[in-house]
């Protein structure tokens, strides 16, 4: 039984060649829907499509940059034609470019906001134009809960996500009228390998995990890192039928990391 009205859609899933967008990819596939695999890393991305297409699942890569407007909208046209009228959307790429204010350069700067911001822009303004034709879909951008809270050495990250959140609200506010739901889902610390990037040894998961007075971090109430599942599973609630009144939501997902802010 298809309880979530998942399966049959056509979802397209951005960074979808590792961490977090691949469990979402993997998840969404798995409930039956046809998957257009999104990233810029080929190589990956084609490996994890040939993957779920070996277990009978439908899914097809498609490599892009997404802070290239004219490439994400030819391959958001590619994908109607190809695979079917995009049902969903699910915004996970984003970089991380760590470093004190002072120290950002404006290359650093300019790539985070480069995916993080912009190409949620670019991406979502390119599938909604598809979406409000149809007047029906869901989308999810993947954000931050560093969008909420300050942090030192995550200025240009912490921005872009602010950045992206917001916009996916207003983006809910103009496309109600065309019954297109937009939420926003925010994970804190989470275990892939953007989060490995920033222990300095084995024992890192266990300092994210007790915070640092030092650096004006919180540490997680749930005493643990979250797996790349755990933010899937609720991407996967408000991209389905069970959130069918639910939209401009952020759903922080952090073990209360930020402390229900």
């Amino acid at each position: 039984m298809d309880v979530m009205g998942i399966k049959g859609k056509t979802a397209l899933v951005t960074g979808a060649a590792q961490g977090i967008g691949e469990e979402v990819a993997r998840a969404l596939a798995e409930l039956g829907a046809r998957v257009a695999a999104v990233d810029l890393n080929a190589e990956k991305l084609n490996g994890l499509t040939a993957g779920l297409r070996a277990d009978g699942h439908q899914a097809e890569a498609f490599p892009v940059d997404v802070g290239d407007s004219s490439a994400v909208d030819e391959i958001t046209a590619r994908i109607e034609r190809e695979i079917g009228p995009i049902d969903i959307l699910v915004n996970v790429a984003g970089v991380l470019r760590p470093g004190l204010i002072e120290s950002i350069s404006d290359h650093d700067w300019e790539a985070t906001f480069s995916v993080n911001s912009t190409g949620v822009f670019n991406v979502s303004r390119s599938v909604s134009k598809y979406m409000m034709n149809r007047r029906s879909g869901s989308i999810v951008t993947v954000g931050s809960n560093a969008a909420a809270m300050p942090r030192t050495s995550m200025a240009a990250y912490a921005s872009s996500k602010a950045a992206a959140a917001m916009f996916t609200k207003c983006l809910g506010l103009e496309l109600a009228e065309y019954n297109i739901r937009c939420n926003v889902v925010s994970p804190g610390s989470t275990e892939t390998e953007m989060q490995w990037s920033l222990w300095p040894d084995e024992n890192g998961g266990q300092a994210v995990i007790a915070g640092s007075l030092e650096t004006f971090k919180t540490g997680i109430p749930l005493k643990k890192i979250a797996k790349p599942s755990d933010i899937a599973n609720a991407v996967l609630f408000l991209v389905s039928d069970r959130a069918g009144h639910i939209t401009m939501h952020d759903l922080r997902v952090d073990g209360g990391a930020t402390l229900g802010v």
